[in-house]
């Protein structure tokens, strides 16, 4: 595999245990052994628990005047930082999307300053580019076939570009709630895909059914090690886009965890290599007829429970199990930040706002992280000196029929 020259391995991020780049046990360990590599590839085989790549950054030599010296084209500017030499990435040009200021919402919010990262830019309308482009570089670097996961529909519509991008089959399990756009994407990039009756729990069952059969990649949320390591990269951008002035808060529409892991894990390693001297405060927002991670919060658990009655119209963060649950929990309360859910209603209303106002276009599901910062604002979260950044990450038109229905619904 072309990893980068800082890349350790991979970590547990829930009994620590480290395996290295050819994914054998780490030789800190008292029982030192290879693991085979399908055996090492999402999942602890341990504890279970999800991995992440760990890097020598000692070995880093990264500030801010190289940065500034290279173009702000792609995610892969920041290529100390991830697992794979740029050669060998499987890019669709993903990241270097906007900072848009908004002015008008931020007087509303009555906070200082108000920016939207703009991550429905990127090449197939979705943050989840930033992730596959990682996860899938690292399956063709595995030499797999066929890579497979269950979506909601924006990661699936992803994974499928991706796999197109590098020559790889990609098989696609969808909810048949996922919206149109992202059903038919899938297979105009010659993906295969199957719609299953029932919701995305349904899904996630079928697809693990078929992926354990065939023997396929699993490039589902947390089922690999890259998909949450691509999403740190939005917060590289926040904060040089911001001329290195730290935000004062991040709010992320959360379903999986992975936008929330990912910008905290994105923190703290600027932290750790000098490049900022604090982290913001992260937020998961959430829908309230889906929010498994906010009852959390609000109930002081560290791990989450499945909400057995999922409702939302918000379909892209209605995951009720959510598997990256108590990663997210650590990184909002690490970060001194929290978590947030909004009533359907005012999620759509929020988008609109974002449209009416600013011109800008957000997805009705990532609008949960916008109704988010107009609560937390009201709680008194916020004030007139600090500086909030909400991620978008999927771009309106991909649920222009939801948003016309909300409008339609109110006479307009």
């Amino acid at each position: 595999m072309q990893t980068s020259d800082a890349f350790a391995g991979l970590e547990c991020q829930e009994c620590g245990e480290r395996f290295d780049a050819a994914d054998e046990r780490s030789s800190s360990s008292p029982d030192s052994q290879v693991r085979q590599e399908d055996e090492t590839a999402g999942r602890c085989p341990d504890c279970g628990g999800a991995l992440a790549p760990t890097y020598d950054y000692d070995a880093i030599d990264l500030d801010r005047e190289t940065l500034a010296d290279r173009p702000f084209g792609s995610q892969w500017r920041y290529r100390e930082l991830l697992p794979f030499e740029r050669s060998a990435a499987v890019s669709i040009d993903e990241g270097g999307t906007p900072l848009v200021e908004a002015a008008s919402l931020a007087d509303e919010l009555g906070v200082g300053e108000l920016y939207v990262k703009d991550d429905g830019r990127n090449p197939t309308g979705s943050t989840a580019d930033r992730g596959q482009s990682v996860a899938v570089t690292a399956a063709r670097e595995r030499g797999v076939d066929t890579v497979a996961l269950a979506s909601t529909g924006d990661g699936g519509q992803s994974a499928a570009a991706y796999a197109a991008r590098a020559g790889l089959d990609a098989e696609v399990f969808v909810p048949s709630r996922a919206t149109f756009t992202n059903k038919a994407m899938v297979n105009v990039h010659d993906g295969e895909m199957t719609v299953v009756g029932g919701r995305v729990g349904d899904a996630l069952e079928a697809a693990a059914e078929s992926i354990e059969e065939e023997g396929w990649h699993d490039l589902g949320w947390f089922a690999t090690p890259y998909r949450h390591e691509g999403a740190k990269t939005a917060l590289f951008e926040i904060v040089e886009q911001l001329a290195w002035e730290l935000p004062d808060a991040v709010v992320v529409p959360t379903g999986a965890g992975v936008g929330a892991v990912g910008v905290h894990r994105a923190a703290t390693e600027l932290e750790r290599l000098g490049l900022i001297d604090e982290t913001p405060a992260i937020y998961a927002a959430q829908a309230a007829g889906c929010a498994p991670i906010v009852d959390a919060w609000e109930a002081g658990r560290d791990e989450v429970e499945p909400v057995e009655y999922p409702d939302t119209i918000c379909g892209g963060i209605e995951i009720p199990d959510p598997p990256g649950g108590s990663l997210a929990l650590d990184a909002v309360a690490e970060s001194g930040g929290g978590a947030v859910a909004t009533e359907d209603p005012d999620i759509l209303d929020s988008a609109v706002a974002v449209a009416a106002n600013e011109g800008l276009e957000v997805g009705a599901s990532a609008a949960a992280a916008v109704s988010g910062a107009w609560e937390l604002s009201r709680r008194g979260e916020f004030d007139d000196s600090d500086t909030v950044v909400v991620l978008n990450t999927g771009a309106g038109s991909k649920s222009d029929d939801v948003l016309r229905s909300h409008l339609m619904g109110q006479g307009i």
